[in-house]
């Protein structure tokens, strides 16, 4: 299994155009040859494509420096020199490319095959024989080939989830992916076991499907830096919706429900005003731990009362309303789609 890595600063250097070639045709029985000298080649570019094979941008921590190849000087004969080879930097679809010293944003690379230069290559010098009139017949002057493009960048990466599951740590967040979709994150009984983000696919009916992402760590201060969820809340900035799990279990810790709702929410708003607004199914994990009926009906009541909102009960060790959350989730997703 391939390491996380979601940011990485690198330097890129598209090559330098060729010179252009100041130079005149030495042909038997031609006693004054005109001017010949081609044209130099392009300098190679730095292209940064999208790729749905690729899932982290590693490859960029180990090697900082990318360059393309310069451009041949032009040739006898009008004869325009080579192109230098463009260099083609493969990232995860979701990557953000942006300018590291003015944080520009270069290219949002959310779609497969989706490429941008991020370096241009600079353009070849004229040969002599462009420079050839009727009063310069025989011009000596020659372009020199201009300078390709040096930049930093910082590579971003944004999961491509449709679904982004948040709560507080042992909420279940990891065993739940685990259960609903093909991803297979470690999973044990301490806190902040959920290091990277998770992210699987979701077959809610035959043939149709959603990806889902947890997000690791994060707790109340998480917006201040406060466990892991600061490094990753930028994973759930591109989902439509948010699953918030929730563990009845705080009750014995002193907490209730609804509070942790709220704390998670506000955390999700001091991050992002945007993110906040995504619609959200609430969902109450771990229900076969509720011996006794009457606290489900406090827990609904709780939620109707104070957010007028109804929680969903499943319970990821049995299986109960696994399959109908699925569902729901993916029919909520169709209707945010069709209303964009």
């Amino acid at each position: 299994m391939s390491v996380f890595i979601d940011q990485a600063d690198i330097e890129v250097r598209a090559g330098d155009g060729g010179d252009g070639r100041a130079g005149f045709r030495r042909e038997k029985f031609v006693p004054k040859g005109g001017p010949d000298g081609g044209d130099g080649g392009d300098g190679g570019n730095v292209i940064v494509e999208a790729g749905y094979n690729l899932t982290t941008l590693l490859d960029f921590k180990y090697r900082r420096l990318y360059e393309a190849q310069n451009g041949e000087p032009g040739g006898k004969a009008i004869k325009t020199g080579k192109s230098g080879a463009d260099v083609l930097l493969k990232t995860p679809v979701g990557t953000l490319v942006l300018d590291a010293d003015t944080g520009e944003l270069l290219a949002d690379l959310d779609e497969d095959e989706k490429s941008v230069i991020a370096a241009r290559g600079g353009n070849g010098g004229w040969g002599n024989v462009h420079f050839k009139s009727s009063i310069n017949r025989a011009p000596r002057r020659a372009n020199k080939g201009q300078p390709g493009q040096a930049r930093k960048l910082t590579l971003e990466l944004k999961l491509m989830a449709d679904v982004g599951v948040v709560g507080f740590p042992n909420v279940g967040k990891s065993t739940f992916v685990s259960r609903v979709s093909n991803a297979r994150p470690k999973i044990a009984d301490y806190p902040f076991t959920t290091l990277v983000p998770n992210l699987g696919a979701v077959e809610w009916v035959k043939y149709k499907s959603f990806y889902i992402a947890d997000i690791p760590g994060l707790i109340e201060g998480a917006a201040d830096g406060k466990g892991l969820g600061h490094q990753f809340l930028r994973h759930v900035e591109r989902t439509r919706l948010l699953i918030h799990l929730l563990d009845p279990a705080v009750y014995e810790q002193g907490r209730d429900l609804v509070t942790d709702y709220l704390k998670i929410n506000k955390e999700l708003e001091r991050f992002s005003a945007d993110l906040v607004k995504r619609p959200q199914i609430v969902v109450i994990n771990k229900s076969d731990t509720i011996t006794d009926k009457a606290v489900i009906k406090q827990i609904e009541d709780q939620f109707q009362d104070k957010l007028d909102l109804t929680p969903r009960f499943i319970s990821c060790a049995t299986g109960e309303g696994i399959e109908s959350l699925k569902k729901f989730a993916g029919y909520e997703l169709e209707t945010i789609k069709k209303e964009d």
